[in-house]
């Protein structure tokens, strides 16, 4: 299902679509700005969204129905090792060569099942929604990036156990070195890779 009809008020902001993200370019297979989801998991985080529009705050979106064809890209651009023109932002402290051997890049993600998502929380009482404090941005390659990271503030800290403790509630895994990625766990194809583009 498309996340914004079937989860009303949640930002989408789907980073592949464009150019700000570790590979700097558009992604194979995004060629919208729409959002797919199964509709399982859009169900969970309805009650995820619900349940922080009582303080003020929503989610937002960077990426969760990954076709195969972007996976392929991300592997394409791993092996171009002279390609590092958003190290400085993404994997400053990473060597690209040991992308693959540390488990930031491999052949096959649990989001072309449909039911994995990358989020935050953002305050909706600015004109703008604020995404709240959590560190490091989104997709950021290094174990600042893991959610028990004592590398960040206790406010960071904070927002990040708000995120995982809901994401958990509502029947979502998270993943112990990324603060963003969950996976419904009750997915409905845990076994199928899904490759249509996303239009």
């Amino acid at each position: 299902v498309a996340l914004d009809r079937a989860v009303p008020g949640v930002v989408v902001d789907l980073r592949y679509r464009g150019t700000d993200n570790f590979v700097g370019e558009p992604i194979d297979g995004y060629l919208s700005d729409r959002c797919y989801i199964t509709a399982e998991a859009a169900r969970a985080l309805g009650r995820v969204q619900h349940e922080l529009a009582h303080a003020g705050l929503g989610l937002k979106v960077f990426d969760a129905y990954r076709p195969q064809r972007a996976v392929d890209h991300f592997v394409r651009w791993a092996e171009d090792l002279d390609d590092t023109r958003m190290k400085a932002r993404y994997y400053p402290d990473v060597d690209k060569r040991h992308l693959f051997r540390d488990g930031y890049i491999a052949a096959r993600s649990g989001h072309s099942r449909g039911s994995t998502v990358d989020l935050t929380i953002v305050s909706l009482d600015t004109v703008e929604p604020l995404e709240l404090d959590m560190g490091t941005s989104w997709d950021y390659f290094g174990p600042k990036s893991w959610p028990a990271s004592l590398e960040v503030t206790p406010q960071q800290r904070a927002n990040r156990m708000l995120l995982q403790a809901l994401m958990i509630k509502h029947g979502f895994r998270p993943l112990a070195e990324e603060w963003w990625h969950f996976t419904l766990e009750d997915e409905p194809f845990p076994e199928t890779y899904f490759d249509f583009p996303i239009e």
